[in-house]
């Protein structure tokens, strides 16, 4: 393993410059596939960041006045540099991620779908207007942007999620400050390459890595309007808890524990295809990741057991060059902990379908891989049943009916996504209708709405204000007036009237 005062010392990105971090700390970037250091990342103290929010605050009235038009021009070539440079983007995403180059180039492609709702920022910047709503009076709104806004993003999806969380930010008129995870900072500070080349003006788009201390000065500091955080849900919501305290408009999108219900009538081969890819895509570290499977009977149980026990021995677990189905999670503690929350489950009761703790990738390679695990006969009450594992171990609950199944999903905590896998339209309806969670899908893998729509989860999957990806953007990251005018005659003379104002 390479000496972290060996590796590439990585940088800040302020006012259009790489900016050498001044506070003496770093963290070790890994390629999780080799277990090696990569590079070092500056962790940024309270005072670099409110340096570089002071610089971001003086760029944005310049940005706020550009004409929308011109704004949605310049994210429309940060829109092509992105396409141009999808290579370089893989590349990126593989080495500090650990994913496939598959899995790159498809978070890539939805990123993308985020940028291009952000072009169309003139048309969700619209106002509206009524003329004389009483007493020759006209009334209209109109957006305006916030100022200085932060994104705070996760290292599941270095580029995804980055994308969804500033690029109609950006749009509309603010200036960001994208506190990238210190574990994928590579990608985002390319990213801010990107937007320097497309003609953003210095400023306006700003990368701080950092840790906590970073993360308080963000929430804390008077100058941010708007905070937007991706995460684990206890994180979640000490960024909503914290952000409301200093009055700050925030969106914390936590974990998700995502159910598939599988109904007698589906196909099994179907189904087992797509939860092996829902589930163990990305080693499952994927917030609309599918977790548990629940079958309704235990004939549907049982069949879909043996189906799905030979895919998943049959998955390849590897680097991104080696063709693999997945590759390794993000780290040497998050693999240690997916190994103890497996033990953990198999002392409850679970009965292990595929083990995954004791494959040679898992035990002799020096990157962080684990072979995929699935348990049955998991029970609510269980770890592994309650918390939300972030790798490839994945359970299953069987229950009696599609009523039992609504139950159990209504009455965990966590509401981020769900999907249920049926030919049978009434009872398709009945579960869109009664569920309780935020994202549904019927015969969909991974329900996650394109880029042109909402994404948001229900209960602790969500804490904060509007939905951070889709349209809803645009009224997150502007503040609305209300505008009422006349136009008096010179010689017109009202008179004194104390009543309250009517339409009449």
């Amino acid at each position: 393993m390479a000496n972290i005062t060996d590796v590439k010392e990585l940088t800040h990105f302020i006012e259009g410059k790489m900016i050498t971090g001044k506070s003496g700390r770093f963290s070790e970037v890994f390629n999780p596939a080799t277990g090696e250091v990569i590079a070092k990342v500056p962790l940024a103290s309270a005072e670099e960041v409110k340096e570089a929010i002071e610089k971001a605050e003086a760029a944005f009235p310049a940005w706020r006045d550009l004409s929308v038009a011109k704004r949605a021009e310049i994210v429309m070539k940060f829109r092509h540099l992105l396409t141009e440079n999808k290579e370089k983007l893989i590349e990126l995403i593989c080495t500090e991620s650990g994913k496939t180059e598959e899995d790159a180039l498809g978070e890539i492609t939805r990123g993308i779908e985020s940028v291009d709702l952000a072009i169309n920022a003139p048309h969700l910047m619209k106002g509206e207007y009524s003329v004389n709503v009483g007493g020759q009076i006209n009334a209209y709104s109109a957006k305006y942007p916030l100022g200085v806004v932060t994104a705070i993003s996760p290292f599941n999806f270095p580029i995804m999620v980055p994308l969804a969380q500033t690029s109609m930010a950006v749009a509309v008129g603010n200036a960001v400050i994208l506190k990238a995870s210190e574990r994928v900072p590579m990608t985002a500070l390319f990213m801010s390459e990107l937007w320097k080349e497309a003609g953003l003006p210095d400023g306006i788009w700003t990368v701080i890595n950092g840790d906590k201390e970073a993360v308080n000065e963000l929430l804390e500091n008077p100058a941010v309007q708007a905070v937007s955080f991706v995460g684990s849900t206890p994180v979640a919501h000490y960024i909503y808890e914290t952000s409301a305290k200093y009055g700050k408009r925030v969106v914390a999108l936590g974990g998700g524990k995502n159910n598939m219900v599988v109904m007698p009538d589906a196909d099994l081969e179907q189904v087992a295809n797509a939860f092996i890819s829902a589930g163990y895509g990305a080693a499952s570290q994927r917030c609309m990741a599918i977790s548990t499977l629940m079958p309704v009977g235990q004939e549907t149980a049982d069949r879909l057991v043996e189906i799905l026990r030979e895919k998943i021995e049959n998955l390849k677990v590897g680097a991104y060059t080696d063709n693999a189905d997945y590759g390794p999670v993000i780290s040497r503690q998050a693999k240690e902990n997916i190994l103890k929350a497996i033990d953990r489950s198999e002392e409850e009761g679970a009965k292990i379908v595929c083990d995954g703790r004791y494959k040679d990738i898992t035990k002799n390679s020096n990157g962080f891989f684990l072979a995929p695990t699935l348990l049955d006969n998991v029970k609510p009450g269980m770890e592994i049943y309650e918390e939300e594992v972030f790798g490839p171990v994945r359970n299953i609950v069987r229950v009696d009916n599609l009523e039992e199944a609504i139950d159990l999903i209504n009455q965990h905590e966590l509401g981020n996504g769900v999907t249920i896998f049926t030919n049978d339209g009434l009872a398709a309806r009945k579960f869109t209708t009664e569920i309780d969670v935020g994202m549904v899908g019927v015969n969909v893998p991974i329900p996650i709405p394109v880029g042109y729509h909402n994404f948001a989860g229900f209960k602790g999957s969500r804490f904060g204000d509007g939905q951070m990806f889709g349209p809803d953007q645009a009224n997150f990251y502007t503040k609305s007036k209300m505008v009422s005018e006349r136009w008096l005659v010179p010689s017109e003379n009202s008179g004194l009237s104390f009543a309250f104002p009517s339409n009449k």
